[in-house]
C-alpha cells in the first residue's frame, strides 16, 4: 500500500476533528477524499503531509511509519487551493525551489523542470512571474512544483476551488492525466462531487470528522449505506418504509424492494429508502406508471436546467402514500424529481397539476435507526422530551422525524399497544427502568434513556452483555456514531478472578469486536477491558468524564428493569441507548447487521 492510516485523531480542545481514521490506498490510485466544510478532510490531508500532529494512531506510506517523521522527510508533494507561489519568483525558480534545497546540481534542476513544464502543458513560459499567468496556469505551475523531488504520494487540498468552471475541467483532465502517467498515490480533498465523481478510482466520504463509507463512486451512488453518503453523493430522497417477512410496503401499498436483512414471521420493522430525483416517474395517473405506485403529488416549482427539468413535488396526504423525509425535516413532504427533455415533452406540466409518483428503483438503507418515538405520560411531556438537545440533534443529523407518543402501562392496562417505530425515546430517572421494560415486552427494539439538557457526547461507550447482541449493537453503534462527533470504544468486562485468570478469551473478544465492526458495519472504535462487576464498571467508566453515553445491548428483558436500574435512574445521568435482542431465534441477533 502507498498510504496506509490506522486510527488516526486529532483533536482540538477535547473534540476530535479526525476521529479514528483508517484507510489503505494502493499505489497509482487516485483517492478522494469528499466531505462538507468542517467534515475534517483537509486536518486528515495536512496530517498525512506532516503539516500537523496527530494525537492517536499511525500513518504509513510505502510501508515506512512516518507518524513522527517531518514533513520535508515524508517523500510528499502538497498542492494548495490559494497556489500558494513565491509571488517574486520566476516560474522556473518556483518549480526549482524545493530542488535547490535539496541541493540538486544546477543541470539537473534544468532538466527535471523542462520535464515537468511539458507535462503540464506550460512548455516556454520558465521565466514569466506568477501574475503574469492565469489562475489555471498558476495552479498547474503549483502541480509541477508539488512534483519536482519526486516524490512518492501527492496531495491536493481543493486545488480548483478558486477557478472557474471551464478551468477546472481543463486542470482536472491535466491532472489527471499526470497522475496516470507518473502512476503516483494520489489523494484529493474536495467538497464538490462533480470532482469526486470525475477524477475518483476510489472515494471515501467524510462527516463529523469520521470516515463514513469507502468505495467504488458507482457503487457509492447507487448503494449508499448511509443516509448521509446518500443524500451528500448527488440529490436524493428518504423514504419511510415498512418491512416485514411478506416484504416492504410504504403505508398500505407494497413495493418491489429487497430490505438489507431478514424478518421473521409476525414482526416488522421500519427502514429508510433511498429514493434518486432522476428514478422518479410522474404519470398523469396512477394506472399509467410503469413502476412501483409511491404516492400523488402537487407540482408546486419547476425549474429550467437546460438538459435537464428539475420538479418538487409535494405529497398528497393518503394512506397508501409514502412517509417522505425531507431537506427541512419529517415536515417537508416534498419530492425532489429530475426529468430529461423527452419525458417532459411526453407530459408537460404546469405548477398545481396533480400527479401519480412511482419509483423506478429504490434503495433500502442498512441502517437500523430510522424515527425516533418519544414517549411520556401525557403528550405535554412526550413534546417536552423531543426538544431535548440530544434528541432535537440526532433527528436533524439524521433527518428523520420524532412522533411523540403518550403511553399507559402497568397491570391496568388492556390489550396491545400500537406498534413502536424506530427508537423508543424516554426520560431517565427513577421509573425509568421500569418503562424500559414495559417498551421491550410490548415490541420496542430499541430505548434512549435520555437525562434532562444531555449534551452531545463526546465518548459513547459500547457494551453488550451476550454475543446474541453483539451484532445488533455493533449495527446501533455504528448508525449512532455517524451523526455525532464522538469517539468510539467497546468495553468489554469480565469478573474478578486471579490476575491472568481467564483473560485470553475476553482479549480475543476485544479483537473480534473491532474487526466486525470495521468490516460488517464500517465503525473504527478503540478497546478497552475491565475486570469487576457489570453495573459498577460501566458506572465506573461513565462517571471518568463528561459528556459520555452508552451503548448496552442486553438479551434478557428483566435485566433492564432490575441489574440496570441505578445506571438509568443515576444523576445527573448519562444518556443511555438499549439495544434488545432476543437470544432465540439467532435470526433476532442477526437483525439490524
Amino acid at each position: 500500500m502507498s498510504i496506509a492510516l490506522d486510527q488516526v485523531t486529532k483533536r482540538y480542545q477535547e473534540q476530535p476533528v479526525v476521529n479514528d481514521v483508517s484507510i489503505e490506498i494502493g499505489e497509482g490510485e487516485f483517492f478522494v477524499l469528499l466531505g462538507p466544510s468542517g467534515s475534517g478532510k483537509s486536518t486528515l490531508l495536512r496530517a498525512i503531509a506532516g503539516l500537523t500532529g496527530i494525537d492517536h494512531g499511525r500513518i504509513s506510506l510505502h510501508g515506512r511509519d512516518v507518524t513522527h517523521v517531518r514533513a520535508r522527510d515524508r517523500g510528499v508533494g502538497l498542492v494548495f487551493q490559494n497556489y500558494a507561489l513565491f509571488r517574486h519568483m520566476t516560474v522556473a525558480d518556483n518549480i526549482e525551489f524545493a530542488l535547490r534545497v535539496r541541493r540538486m546540481r544546477a543541470a539537473d534542476r534544468r532538466a527535471r523542470r523542462k520535464e515537468l513544464l511539458k507535462l503540464v502543458a506550460l512548455e516556454g513560459m520558465d521565466e514569466r512571474l506568477p501574475g503574469q499567468l492565469s489562475g489555471g496556469q498558476q495552479q498547474r505551475v503549483a502541480v509541477a512544483r508539488a512534483l519536482a523531488h519526486k516524490p512518492q504520494v501527492l496531495l491536493l487540498d481543493e486545488p480548483f476551488g478558486a477557478l472557474d468552471a471551464k478551468i477546472r475541467e481543463e486542470l482536472r483532465r491535466t491532472i489527471r492525466s499526470v497522475q496516470r502517467e507518473l502512476g503516483i498515490a494520489t489523494v484529493l480533498v474536495t467538497h464538490d462531487q462533480e470532482e469526486a465523481f470525475a477524477l475518483a478510482d476510489t472515494i471515501g466520504v467524510m462527516n463529523h470528522g469520521r470516515l463514513l463509507e469507502v468505495g467504488n463512486p458507482n457503487d457509492l451512488y447507487t448503494q449508499p449505506a448511509t443516509r448521509f453518503v446518500a443524500t451528500f453523493l448527488g440529490a436524493a430522497n428518504l423514504l419511510l418504509a415498512r418491512q416485514s417477512a411478506d416484504g416492504i410496503r410504504f403505508g398500505a401499498t407494497p413495493v418491489n424492494a429487497e430490505g438489507p436483512e431478514r424478518v421473521p414471521a409476525g414482526r416488522e420493522h421500519e427502514v429508510v429508502a433511498v429514493l434518486r430525483p432522476e428514478e422518479v416517474e410522474i404519470a398523469g395517473a396512477r394506472e399509467h406508471l410503469s413502476s412501483n405506485y409511491i404516492a400523488k403529488g402537487a407540482v408546486e416549482e419547476i425549474v429550467f436546467t437546460g438538459a435537464l427539468e428539475r420538479l418538487r413535488v409535494r405529497l398528497l396526504d393518503e394512506p397508501s402514500a409514502a412517509m417522505l423525509l425531507g431537506p427541512g425535516g419529517a415536515n417537508d413532504a416534498r419530492l425532489e424529481v429530475t426529468r430529461t427533455q423527452p419525458e417532459r415533452r411526453d407530459l408537460p406540466l404546469q405548477t398545481g397539476a396533480q400527479v401519480a409518483l412511482g419509483a423506478r428503483r429504490l434503495h433500502v438503507l442498512p441502517t437500523p435507526l430510522s424515527s425516533f418515538l418519544a414517549c411520556a405520560p401525557t403528550e405535554a411531556a412526550a413534546a417536552a422530551l423531543a426538544n431535548e438537545p440530544l434528541l432535537a440533534q440526532l433527528s436533524t443529523n439524521m433527518k428523520t422525524r420524532v412522533v411523540l407518543r403518550s403511553i399507559a402501562q402497568g397491570p391496568e392496562v388492556t390489550g396491545s399497544p400500537l406498534p413502536f417505530t424506530g427508537v423508543a425515546a424516554i426520560s431517565a430517572g427513577p421509573d425509568a427502568a421500569k418503562t424500559v421494560e414495559w417498551l421491550l415486552r410490548n415490541g420496542a427494539n430499541e430505548v434512549l434513556v435520555l437525562p434532562r439538557n444531555a449534551p452531545s457526547p463526546t465518548r459513547v461507550f459500547i457494551h453488550w452483555t451476550h454475543e446474541a447482541a453483539r451484532r445488533a449493537t455493533l449495527a446501533v453503534s455504528a448508525s449512532l456514531l455517524r451523526h455525532v462527533s464522538a469517539e468510539a470504544i467497546y468495553l468489554g468486562i469480565v469478573p474478578e478472578g486471579p490476575p491472568g485468570a481467564g483473560h485470553a478469551a475476553p482479549m480475543r473478544a476485544l479483537l473480534d469486536a473491532r474487526s466486525e465492526a470495521q468490516s460488517s458495519h464500517g465503525l473504527e472504535m478503540r478497546t478497552e477491558l475491565a475486570i469487576g462487576e457489570t453495573v459498577s464498571e460501566l458506572t465506573r467508566t461513565l462517571s471518568s468524564g463528561a459528556a459520555q453515553m452508552l451503548v448496552l445491548g442486553i438479551t434478557d428483558i428483566e435485566h433492564a428493569g432490575t441489574a440496570y436500574r441505578s445506571l438509568l435512574a443515576a444523576q445527573p445521568g448519562w444518556p443511555v441507548l438499549l439495544v434488545y435482542r432476543s437470544g432465540e431465534p439467532q435470526l433476532r441477533a442477526e437483525a439490524a447487521a
